[in-house]
């Protein structure tokens, strides 16, 4: 009776793109129709970049001033509660002030009906005079809030037109941006589509060294074809002959020796 043979799977390496690859192609399945998804995948891809570079930096510098906006509206509000604070104060100083004036008014009266001795002379005219000490205090807190009223108003304004401009900013590259947006997202919609429809035709060890070679090369070319007969697409560095002839037959998996890019033949990858 004969065995039965069971297939082990082998985990995707998390890191070694090239080991991963090896490995899904030496798995026995079509080549040549490994090596078209791929290189279809790649050209799906690089639209899609080309697209996202039509928007540059635009969604970071839109992320940026929205981010310095909340920063200038809680510094504004912080200047908006000291205010609230000053007048507070200045509320209760001019409570003081009266309280000290109603209290030496009172001591007044007392000296006026007549006292019975300078003892009695004395000890009201120093309570009159600590009253007036008290409300001048009073006065100068009163003058130092607004004071400082003044100028937390003016920094108060100074952040509102920082506001103000920021937000304009930000109005147009909001506008500027849902323009591009407008303008390329039914491309971008059918870039996606086709995507998903290349990419289910790929086995997980196959995209997974796919995606982390894209992300690993400036250009995120993963995919490349040969460049002036005889170098590497991506890197330009020169392909020996015999890896060459590999390349055009579009059997093989061939994978850059300097850059760890496959290499294809666009017109191998062709349905006949």
């Amino acid at each position: 009776m004969a065995k039965k043979v069971t297939t082990i799977q082998t985990p995707i390496d998390a890191h070694e793109t090239f080991v991963s690859i090896r490995k899904s192609f030496a798995d026995g399945a079509d080549v040549a129709l490994k090596l078209k998804s791929l290189y279809d995948l790649q050209q799906i891809d690089s639209e899609l970049d080309r697209i996202y570079q039509l928007r540059g930096e635009l969604p970071a510098e839109v992320e940026a001033l929205e981010n310095k906006i909340a920063e200038l509206n809680g510094k504004a509000a912080n200047v908006t509660a000291a205010i609230t604070e000053c007048e507070k104060r200045i509320a209760e100083y001019k409570q003081q002030y009266k309280v000290c004036q109603d209290q030496a008014a009172k001591y007044q009266a007392q000296m006026d009906k007549g006292v019975e001795n300078s003892r009695e002379y004395d000890s009201l005219s120093k309570e009159i005079e600590n009253q007036d000490l008290l409300a001048q205090v009073a006065l100068k807190r009163i003058g130092e809030n607004e004071d400082e009223i003044a100028k937390h108003q003016q920094e108060l304004e100074e952040f509102t037109a920082k506001i103000e401009v920021r937000k304009d900013d930000l109005k147009a590259k909001n506008e500027e941006l849902e323009a591009i947006a407008t303008s390329t997202a039914r491309q971008e919609e059918k870039l996606l589509a086709k995507r998903k429809e290349c990419a289910d035709k790929v086995d997980a060890r196959t995209m997974s060294a796919y995606e982390r070679i894209r992300k690993s090369v400036r250009n995120h070319i993963a995919v490349a074809s040969v460049y002036n007969g005889n170098a590497c697409g991506g890197c330009h560095a020169e392909i020996a002959p015999q890896r060459l002839i590999d390349i055009d037959g579009g059997k093989k998996l061939i994978i850059c020796e300097y850059c760890g890019r496959i290499l294809v033949n666009p017109e191998a990858t062709q349905t006949e």
